[in-house]
């Protein structure tokens, strides 16, 4: 029960999804599928109140074999409601866990100054604006890194392919384009038990934070979903090889 870490995350505090699935015996990918769909709830509140990055962000690591792979920073708020979902000595063990790591990362960062001099608090005073200046300096350049990826780092080649073998289908089978993509997208679903639309939603919303244009956000699209995560893209690659051959119609 040692494996969870709290950290300082652009002036918040986080815990990895990882650490999590490793403190309660849970698999990654089914917790992922879990926040995924606590996200996509949260999302369609009419609460102005509530919004999804109060409780949970979208992040990345790299795995032992150098790939990049997706997991999310809990809040505070976000360990609760994962914890108010679990039962038993675990979900009791955790939540034990994560208060007091909390609570102990929140002491060591809320210093009483009162018996210093007025040279060394104004010492510390300084070096904490530097540590706010350093924090918004690196969520600006993870904001620019979110930008890139998604509207610099476009496989063009692969998407005329994508874009070529659909229209075949389409034609093969007298459904229209729309028809076609929207059914690749259905499977893509049944075969590896990933919500677009959600991930979606969490890349527009990242996009929104970093500062992006209107039109940048709305030109977000599934294909960059799908185009990010390389075992998707080439699961997604296979199915439209199969709508156009005929297969799968």
């Amino acid at each position: 029960m040692n494996q969870l870490t709290i950290k300082n995350k652009n002036g918040r505090l986080v815990a990895d999804s990882r650490g999590i699935a490793l403190m309660t015996g849970k698999r990654h990918d089914h917790l992922l599928r879990d926040i995924d769909g606590y996200c996509e709830i949260l999302m369609n509140s009419t609460d102005p109140k509530i919004g999804v990055s109060d409780f949970f962000e979208a992040s990345t690591y790299q795995d032992g074999t150098g790939r990049t792979l997706r997991g999310y920073d809990l809040t505070r708020k976000g360990c609760d409601m994962v914890a108010n979902k679990m039962t038993g000595e675990k979900g009791v063990l955790f939540t034990a866990t994560y208060v007091t790591k909390f609570d102990e990362m929140e002491k060591s960062q809320s210093l009483d100054l009162t018996g210093l001099s007025p040279q060394l608090q104004l010492l510390i005073a300084m070096e904490h604006r530097q540590l706010q200046i350093e924090q918004r300096q690196q969520q600006t350049e993870s904001q620019l890194t979110t930008i890139k990826e998604t509207f610099l780092q476009r496989d063009d080649n692969w998407r005329q392919k994508i874009n070529g073998l659909l229209n075949g289908a389409a034609r093969s089978s007298d459904m229209d384009h729309k028809e076609v993509r929207n059914m690749s997208y259905q499977i893509l679903k049944d075969r590896t038990n990933c919500k677009l639309e959600t991930r979606l939603e969490n890349l527009r919303k990242r996009l929104s934070d970093s500062g992006a244009t209107k039109t940048r956000i709305a030109d977000a699209n599934k294909l960059d979903i799908i185009e990010s995560d390389k075992m998707l893209k080439e699961i997604y690659t296979t199915i439209v090889k199969e709508l156009s051959i005929g297969t799968l119609v």
